[in-house]
């Protein structure tokens, strides 16, 4: 096989320093990429050599189960621009490869506001649509525009809006419909000049001193506030490997939660427009008495139930221990638990 001329093909190549998690992998074949034109070329190689693409990002929200088969394209594209700019909003467009974290820095010192609850999310730009990134009280579709993406199978360019997304609770149609279709390469969102605070989650404005849903200072202020609580709660991926929230906060129907709440009077719910309530998994997977439990090389963070960590263990021992906390809490609960990381390699 012969690699294109300004790309730099590696056969054989290691990921484990490419998915927080730290787990051991390797792509068949795999190269970094740093603009559409580099993309279009990785993409020209593979149709070429009959190889299945993987598009690779942060890797802060992924399981690799196994090695990789194919061409892994690490998206490495840089760059955040300012157009439509007026007195109240400001479209920005930014890079897939932008860290999300520094992202939201940068645009709290322009003067740019909604993404302050969104800060230390880890991974990069790329995937934030895909999973459609949420955090106390707001998500990335509530300030998102239009992306663009490259057709893998292709090579077409294209400009999807809000609604072609079909953005769910940490969903879209790139984790549906469009599974692995598309590299998405840059990231356009309509940001305010004006303050609007959004402290409507609890642990926020108790963060903050303030009452639910009464002004804070700054956006600033609200963005050091997630940090902390962030920092307080999620062990940090360069010390102990995790992909942060490892399962979804399951929703259920009126009817259920009655029955549930029978049994659990203290259950935390959150009620949905849509009907029936939220139960964060963590509150789930503490009563099933997982918190800190070790199982092998990987288990659960002491104190974050919803977080699991690897301490030298392989995406196969990750996922069966992922497996006996679903059961566990399915037993009891009759509530089924959702791994919200997507998973590589698994029938590889």
């Amino acid at each position: 096989m012969t690699a294109p001329p300004s790309i730099e093909i590696v056969s054989q190549a290691s990921l484990k320093g490419f998915n927080s998690l730290s787990l051991p992998s390797s792509a068949e074949f795999f190269c970094s990429v740093t603009d559409e034109h580099q993309i279009q070329q990785a993409l020209d190689y593979a149709r070429d050599n009959d190889l299945t693409v993987t598009p690779l990002g942060g890797g802060s929200n992924l399981v690799l189960a196994g090695d990789i088969a194919g061409l892994v394209i690490y998206l490495d594209l840089k760059g955040i621009s300012c157009h439509e700019f007026d007195s109240d909003v400001v479209h920005i467009s930014l890079a897939a490869g932008e860290n999300w974290h520094k992202a939201v820095e940068y645009c709290l010192e322009q003067g740019w506001y909604g993404l302050e609850n969104l800060s230390l999310i880890p991974g990069n730009i790329g995937a934030a649509p895909i999973q459609n990134i949420g955090a106390y009280g707001v998500e990335l579709r509530d300030y998102f525009i239009s992306l663009k993406a490259i057709d893998i199978s292709t090579g077409e360019v294209v400009v999807m809006d809000k609604q072609a997304c079909e953005f769910g609770y940490r969903d879209s149609i790139f984790k549906q419909a469009l599974n692995n279709r598309f590299l998405i390469t840059e990231v356009t969102l309509a940001l305010s000049t004006r303050a609007n605070i959004n402290i409507g989650y609890p642990a926020l404005a108790e963060a903050l001193g303030v009452g639910l849903g009464q002004d804070a200072s700054t956006p600033k202020m609200v963005s050091a506030a997630v940090c902390a609580i962030r920092r307080a709660k999620l062990p940090d991926p360069e010390v102990i490997p995790n992909a942060g929230s490892f399962f979804k906060n399951p929703v259920v129907g009126s009817d259920a939660l009655n029955e549930l709440l029978k049994a659990n009077k203290t259950m935390p719910h959150y009620p949905q427009d849509q009907g029936g309530a939220k139960i964060p998994a963590a509150w789930l997977i503490d009563q099933c008495e997982f918190k800190g439990l070790r199982s092998g090389n990987v288990g659960v963070h002491e104190h974050q139930a919803l977080v699991l960590v690897n301490f030298g263990g392989t995406g196969t021992e990750l996922l069966a221990f992922a497996g006996s906390i679903q059961d566990a809490v399915q037993e009891r609960f009759s509530i089924a638990l959702e791994i919200e990381p997507r998973i590589y390699g698994l029938n590889e």
